[in-house]
């Protein structure tokens, strides 16, 4: 069992973000940590399996305070049993974090960082509506491995306004040469109701994109990061636990406004109503909503969906343990298709993409929906 918990507060919303965050003063803040509290109470009374890992997201989670961060974990250790090896990530943005919020977060329990970064090109970093230059990126990043953290990820964007691949290229050989324990690479995609949607963008051509991309999956093996997933890698035994139980559907549990769940094939996900949560929290059965219990074939379009976008792929033993079926009855002429096609292949304990179907993924998990 995993928990996710939703921190929906931002300096600024980034021109590209299309994430339940907003601006909130101090005093909000407080009220939030108080509700979030006593919606931690109220859960934990009714789960009692072993949490693996907690994931504090956003929104800017370091815009709490350490004391914030620290009541907020005694909490979630006296109401839930959590591993004494639990990985324990907060997503952070620089300019936020301060030595002292930092040394707290890491007594708190917080083991594991997410930076968001994006560029190293301060232009770039302007036109994606960042309240951060590359330097301060520096700093924070710096005061992070003064305080301990040991285990530091840090995310990319790539195919943004005025970017092109010497720039990209030159982004990716600073973020390498900082020596964290994780990347995370997404190229752009502008969604509807963004200020980036309404723009017209300077952005790079495909070409160039593609042209980055293969760029960023040679360099980062060279440098000894192992892709693990379609926009995630990472140094040996610093994979993103929480994110691979999510990628292989265990079951989670979303605290926070907004925050969504997946519990005994059930989906349902909390109100996004910032003052109902408030007045709210304590009682579960009000604040969560659009209860849907998945059929088999959307365990299984979501097993297939999630389990190509690790490059592992899916395991075939566990498919035919929940499903009671081998996944080659099931897509025996799709799997076949692909393989013949060099973008698919198996081995005896999993069936994954190649490299060059990776870059068709999208179009091959959708053949793959039944």
């Amino acid at each position: 069992m995993e928990l996710y918990i939703h921190i929906p507060f931002c300096v600024k919303k980034c021109d590209y973000c299309d994430f339940l965050s907003f601006s909130k003063n101090s005093e909000n803040r407080e009220k939030y940590v108080k509700a979030l509290i006593k919606e931690i109470k109220a859960v934990g009374l009714n789960e009692k399996r072993e949490i693996s890992t907690i994931f504090f997201g956003g929104g800017t989670p370091s815009l709490l305070s350490g004391e914030q961060m620290t009541e907020i974990m005694n909490n979630l250790y006296e109401s839930f049993n959590i591993s004494e090896t639990a990985e324990i990530t907060m997503e952070a943005n620089p300019g936020t974090l301060t030595k002292e919020n930092l040394d707290l977060y890491k007594k708190a329990g917080i083991n594991r960082l997410s930076i968001g970064l994006q560029s190293t090109d301060n232009r770039e970093l302007k036109a994606l509506g960042r309240i951060h230059s590359f330097e301060e990126f520096l700093e924070s990043y710096s005061l992070a491995r003064e305080a301990g953290f040991k285990n530091i990820n840090i995310d990319l964007i790539y195919g943004i306004p005025y970017q092109d691949f010497s720039s990209f290229k030159r982004t990716l050989e600073r973020v390498v040469d900082l020596k964290p324990t994780h990347l995370s690479a997404y190229s752009l995609i502008v969604e509807e109701n963004t200020p980036f949607y309404s723009r017209e963008l300077d952005l790079p051509s495909e070409d160039e994109v593609l042209e980055m991309t293969a760029y960023l999956i040679s360099y980062l093996k060279s440098k000894g990061f192992n892709r693990y997933e379609i926009s995630n890698y990472s140094k040996e035994g610093y994979e993103c636990r929480h994110n691979i139980g999510y990628w292989e559907r265990d079951d989670y549990i979303g605290l926070g406004l907004g925050s969504a769940s997946l519990v005994d094939e059930v989906r349902f996900n909390n109100i996004s109503d910032f003052e109902e949560y408030l007045s709210s929290s304590h009682n579960i059965e009000k604040i969560r909503t659009n209860y849907e219990k998945l059929t088999e074939d959307d365990m299984i379009n979501e097993c297939m969906f999630l389990g190509f976008r690790m490059t592992k792929g899916i395991n075939k033993e566990k498919f035919e343990k929940k499903f009671n079926i081998c996944i080659e009855q099931v897509f025996c002429d799709k799997i076949k298709k692909y393989k013949n096609l060099g973008l698919l292949r198996e081995n005896d304990k999993y069936i994954y993409l190649t490299d060059e179907g990776i870059n068709l993924s999208n179009v091959i998990m959708e053949d793959f929906y039944i």
